[in-house]
C-alpha cells in the first residue's frame, strides 16, 4: 500500500492524501471500462450529449468550491481557478460543435448507391493529467472521448489527487453508466500500470521527456493512438515596435503568467541588438519588479502564485544557475520571496546572447534574451529548437507577420498577443518534441474516434459489367 499526499505550495498544508491504486485496481478499473465500452458507444448520440450536459451542469454548480480545491493544490491565484472552470464548462458546448464538425457523418450519392462517411471510437482511453491545469486539460481529452463513445480511465497528476478526486464526483452526479468514466490515483508506478492494462488511446499533456518515452514504449502497438501535448522552449520576438511599454506587457503575460506553469509560456525573447533592444529588455525588467507573487488566499489578489512544489523551484533555480554559470548576464534575478514557503521564486531575466545554453523547458518564470542584428536571424534564432509548440511576434510592421507566419515552425503562433493566448474553438498543439501531429483543444475530435468510409448498395445487384477480361 502506497500512501500519497497532495500538499498546498502556498502553505504547506495538506490538501488531500489517499492509497495509490494498485496495478491490480489499475486492471480491473480497466477491465470495467472495457465492459462498458461497447453499451455506451451504441448508446444514440444524443444520450451521450445528454450525460455530458449533465456533467457540465454539476460543474457550473459547483465551480467555487472546486476552484477553491484547485487553488488548494496548485497554489494559483482564484482569478485563474475560476477561469479554469469556467474553460471546462465551456469545453461541453465546443466538444459537440466540433465533433459534428470533424468527426460527423456524411453521406453522398453515387452510381451504385451512396458514399458514407462515419467515425467510431478507438475503446478504452487513458488519460494522464497535469498539475498546471489539473481540470481543464484532462476535461479537454475526457469530455470529446466521451462524446466520441470512448469510455475512459483518467489518471489525474499525483500533485493534484482532489481535483482529480472532484472531477469524478461531478461525472458521478451527472449519472454516467459503471465503467464509462473510471479514476485510479498515484504516481508513476499507477500511470506505468494503466498503460501496461491493455488501453486502445493515450491522451497525455506533460513533458517532452514523458513524451518520448511513450512514444518509444508503443512503437510497437500501432493500434494505440497517442495523443501528445508536451510543451516547448518557446520563442518570441519584438521587432520594429516603437511602444516598449505595450511590448513588455505582451511579454511578460507570455512569460510569466501562471508563474511560467504553462506549456505555452514564452522561454526565449529575441530582440534587436542595441537601442531598441535595450529598451524592450529594460521595461520587461521594470514591469517584472511590480509583479506580486503571493498566496492564492491573500488579502490583495496576487498575479500569480509559487510553482507547484519546493521541490520544482529547487530544480528549476538549479536549471537557471546552469545557465548563469555558462555565461549568461543577469538582468533580473530570481530566488525566493520573502517570508514565504520554498515554492514561491521570483521571475528572472537572463541574457544568454552568444551563450550556448540547453534546448530545454525551464517550467518556470524564467525568461532568456537573446539579441540578433536582422529579422531573418530572428526567425532562425526562433526555429532554433527541437520543440515546436507556440510562438510570437510583436512588431508594428504586417509585413514582418507575413514572413513569420510563413517560416515559423509552431503550432499556435500569434502576433501582437502573448504566446499564451489559445481559444478552444482552435486547434492547440506542436510538433518536433512538442507533440505528434495531434493537436488538442477544438482538434480533440480527430483522435477521439476514426473514419471508416463505406460504399453502400441498397441490393444485391450484379457488377459482372463491372469485372474486366471475362470470357
Amino acid at each position: 500500500m502506497t500512501v500519497f499526499q497532495s500538499i498546498d505550495p502556498a502553505s504547506e498544508e495538506i490538501v488531500w492524501e489517499g492509497e495509490a491504486a494498485s496495478p491490480t485496481e489499475v486492471q480491473a478499473a480497466v477491465d470495467r471500462a472495457r465492459a462498458a465500452f461497447e453499451p455506451w458507444a451504441d448508446r444514440p448520440r444524443a444520450e451521450r450529449i445528454e450525460a455530458v450536459k449533465r456533467y457540465q451542469a454539476v460543474l457550473k454548480d459547483r465551480t467555487p468550491q472546486m476552484a477553491e480545491a484547485i487553488s488548494r493544490e496548485t497554489g494559483k491565484p482564484l482569478w485563474e481557478t475560476t477561469a479554469e472552470l469556467g474553460s471546462m464548462v465551456g469545453k461541453v458546448d465546443i466538444s459537440i460543435r466540433a465533433y459534428e464538425a470533424r468527426t460527423g457523418e456524411r453521406a453522398g450519392d453515387t452510381a451504385f448507391g451512396r458514399a458514407v462517411l462515419r467515425h467510431r471510437p478507438h475503446g478504452v482511453a487513458a488519460v494522464l493529467g497535469p498539475f498546471n491545469f489539473p481540470g481543464h486539460l484532462p476535461n479537454g481529452h475526457i469530455v470529446p472521448a466521451l462524446l466520441a463513445g470512448d469510455t475512459v480511465v483518467f489518471k489525474p497528476s499525483e500533485e493534484t489527487p482532489l481535483t482529480g478526486q472532484l472531477m469524478a464526483e461531478a461525472f458521478e452526479a451527472a449519472d454516467l453508466p459503471t465503467g464509462v468514466l473510471n479514476v485510479v490515483q498515484g504516481g508513476r508506478e499507477t500511470g506505468a500500470a494503466l498503460l501496461d492494462a491493455g488501453i486502445d488511446a493515450l491522451m497525455f499533456t506533460g513533458s517532452g521527456a514523458a513524451g518520448a518515452h511513450f512514444r518509444r514504449k508503443f512503437a510497437d502497438d500501432p493500434h494505440v493512438i497517442l495523443a501528445l501535448e508536451l510543451g516547448g522552449n518557446n520563442p518570441l520576438v519584438v521587432w520594429d515596435a516603437a511602444d516598449a511599454e505595450a511590448v513588455a506587457g505582451i511579454i511578460v503575460q507570455s512569460a510569466f503568467v501562471t508563474t511560467g506553469q504553462r506549456c505555452s509560456c514564452a522561454r526565449r525573447l529575441i530582440v534587436p541588438e542595441g537601442a531598441q533592444g535595450d529598451a524592450i529588455v529594460e521595461a520587461v525588467a521594470a514591469l517584472s519588479d511590480r509583479l506580486t507573487f503571493a498566496p492564492w488566499n491573500s488579502d490583495r489578489e496576487p498575479y500569480a502564485g509559487p510553482l507547484i512544489s519546493a521541490r520544482a523551484a529547487a530544480g528549476a533555480l538549479e536549471a537557471l544557475q546552469q545557465r548563469i554559470d555558462a555565461g549568461a548576464r543577469v538582468i533580473r534575478p530570481s530566488g525566493p520571496v520573502a517570508n514565504l514557503p520554498g515554492a514561491f521564486v521570483r521571475p528572472a531575466v537572463i541574457d544568454v546572447t552568444g551563450v550556448d545554453v540547453p534546448d530545454e523547458e525551464m517550467f518556470a518564470p524564467f525568461l532568456q534574451v537573446t539579441r540578433v542584428a536582422a529579422f531573418d536571424q530572428a526567425v532562425q534564432a526562433a526555429n532554433a529548437t527541437r520543440y515546436g509548440l507556440s510562438a510570437g511576434l510583436v512588431s508594428d510592421d504586417p509585413a514582418l507577420w507575413d514572413r513569420f507566419i510563413r517560416r515559423i515552425r509552431a503550432g499556435v503562433v500569434n502576433f501582437n498577443r502573448p504566446t499564451t493566448g489559445a481559444a478552444g474553438d482552435m486547434p492547440f498543439g506542436g510538433l518536433g518534441a512538442s507533440g505528434n501531429h495531434r493537436p488538442s483543444a477544438y482538434y480533440a475530435a480527430d483522435y477521439c474516434a476514426y473514419p471508416v468510409a463505406s460504399f453502400e448498395a441498397a441490393s444485391v445487384k450484379s457488377i459482372e459489367g463491372e469485372i474486366r477480361g471475362l470470357r
